[in-house]
Order: structure tokens, then sequence, then C-alpha cells
């Protein structure tokens, strides 16, 4: 990661930092579909294959096992299909072998340089009720991985401050890994960046656990042109399959895809199928006519409206706007 090796003291995130962080919020999140893209923009962008291959193997001390493999995997189908078109992606550095022996001494030294702080003392906390998870973070996180100079150790607090700002529950390693990042030299505008970057890909509630932990004032998570309609649609009956396959689709794309889309979200009545109907929530109108463009939507409409007998679009308002926001907390909007 070239570009990151440089002084990015006072300095916003650079090409291969945006792009990185994506990729480590993606990774942790478990969003597949956005992870692809996301990792083509790496490449297309002059990360080397290594670096990110590095960054996905080192969250799973983060994440687990299960998303940092479906992560590897992701950038090994993304790497084959980029080759068969014929992109030349650098593969980058190999780690350089290490002579370590004492692995539990390199990683409390590691950590040390981290913290800036001497470990002295008996062990307290979940080290002094859990040696075991001492020892596996001593040996293993921090010496094992942290030795490996694919990445340095900026760039792996930078990875992993991106992979917990976009997971809930984790506040005090957030917090922890802030600390440490700063001492590497990650600076409050970089982080600043990093919340925009998690806000699109994890949500605002999330975005605004970072923004909190950096003193940064924070989001609202209703804004005030939000969107929330019921579209009421009666379907010819020949067409009813394939319409709500087509409906089921589009909705799952719209949510997956674009940030501004809060839930489209269709129901039909027990009594009448024919009766659809679609809660839609947009985060504002800018998000909603954002989604009038897309492909996804495009064809949509393009394609059931033969199917459609009649259409009611009925706009809504909230009777208390604040039950709307716990909603969304809940769902970590």
């Amino acid at each position: 990661m070239t570009a990151q090796e440089k002084d990015t003291k006072n300095q916003a995130l650079n090409t291969h930092q945006q792009s990185m962080a994506a990729i480590a919020a993606l990774t942790a999140t478990g969003n597949l579909e956005q992870l692809k893209p996301a990792i083509n923009i790496g490449l297309d962008a002059g990360l080397t294959i290594n670096e990110i291959k590095e960054a996905q193997v080192q969250l799973y001390a983060y994440c687990g096992f299960p998303r940092s493999l479906n992560a590897v995997n992701t950038l090994m189908a993304v790497v084959e299909e980029r080759k068969s078109q014929g992109k030349k992606d650098i593969e980058g550095k190999e780690a350089s072998k290490t002579a370590v022996t004492d692995k539990y001494k390199s990683g409390k030294e590691n950590l040390q340089k981290l913290t800036g702080k001497e470990e002295t003392g008996p062990k307290t906390g979940a080290a002094a009720f859990a040696p075991v998870i001492d020892t596996f973070l001593k040996e293993h996180l921090f010496a094992d991985i942290f030795n490996r100079d694919v990445l340095n150790f900026r760039q792996r607090e930078f990875v992993t401050i991106s992979a917990l700002a976009a997971m809930s529950g984790v506040e005090p390693q957030l917090q922890a890994h802030l600390f440490m990042g700063k001492n590497t030299g990650i600076t409050d505008a970089q982080l600043l960046e990093l919340a925009a970057i998690i806000e699109k890909i994890a949500g605002k509630t999330q975005a605004n656990v970072l923004r909190s932990a950096i003193g940064e004032p924070v989001k609202p998570i209703i804004e005030p042109d939000m969107m929330v309609r019921i579209s009421e649609i009666e379907i010819i009956p020949e067409y009813l399959d394939e319409y709500k396959a087509i409906l089921d689709k589009e909705s799952s794309e719209s949510v997956k895809l674009e940030a501004g889309v809060i839930a489209i979200y269709p129901m039909f009545q027990k009594e009448n199928p024919l009766q659809i109907r679609i809660v839609e929530i947009y985060a504002n109108q800018k998000a909603y006519k954002s989604h009038l463009q897309t492909p996804h939507f495009q064809h949509y409409k393009t394609t059931t409206l033969k199917m459609v007998k009649s259409l009611k679009l009925v706009d809504m308002t909230a009777l208390d706007p604040e039950m709307m926001s716990l909603i969304f907390e809940k769902t970590g909007k």
C-alpha cells in the first residue's frame, strides 16, 4: 500500500485508504455484494492483491474466520475475473520470514509500541480471568500477524478501526484501537472521513459511534426531508407470479446497493393476493430521486408496466418522529 506509507499527517484519506476502509468494513459486515465492486475499485486504485489479502486475513481476529474466508474467496473470484478480462493487477510483496523465537515477548513488545505504554505488574481483567486469551493475543495477533511486513502498524490499525467501526457492540475495542491508531499517525481528519465511508456501508447509527468516539458531532438519524411512502398496487391476475418475482429482486437490490434506501418492503393482502402494498422509506429526497435512475428500478418500471391494473402512491408522515429514530437505531440505520 505504497500511498499509505507516506506521511499522512493533517491530510484526509487518499484513494488507497478510502478503498481499504471500504474493503475492511464490508469484510467485517459480511456484505459480499458490495465487497466485490469495492475490491475492483481498490485494485484499479493501485492496491496490490497481497495488501487486500493481508487485510482480510488479519480481520479474522476481529470478525471471525467465516467472514474472513468469505472475503478472501470474493477477492480470489474478482482477481480471476479481472485476469480473464486481460487486466494485470499487481501481486505485491510477500511477507518476509521472521526470526522470532519468543512470540509472546515479540507480541508484548509490539503491543507496547502501539499503546506507548509499558506493560508491568500482574495481569488484570480478562487477561487475569482467562490467561490463555492474553497468550493468543500476544503470540498470534500481535506477533504472528503484526510481524508480517506486507502492511505496517499504521495500515493494520487503520484496517482494524475500519472493521470495528462497521460492527455493532464493539465500542470498547474500537476505543482501544483508535488510541493505538492515533499513536501510529492516523489523524482525526482521516477518522472523520472514515465515518462518512462507514455511514454509506453500515448506516448512520454505526457511523455516529465513530463520530462520538473521536469527539465529533453526531448526525441526526432522521433527516428533515426523509420520505415515507406506501404504494397501493393491484396486479392483473395472469401476471401475478411474474410481477412478484421482479418486485422481490428489485426491492432486494435497492436496499442492498443504495445507502439512501432505508426500506422497500413489499406485502400482499391475505384475502386478495392481487392487492400489493409496498412500504418505501428513503433517507431524503435526493436518495429517492437517485433511486428512480438506478438500472434495477428502471428495469422494474419498464417490465411491470403492463402488469399493473391500478397504482396509488400515498406519502406518509410520522405521528411520533422520535419513535422512527428508535426503529432506525434498532435496525442499525
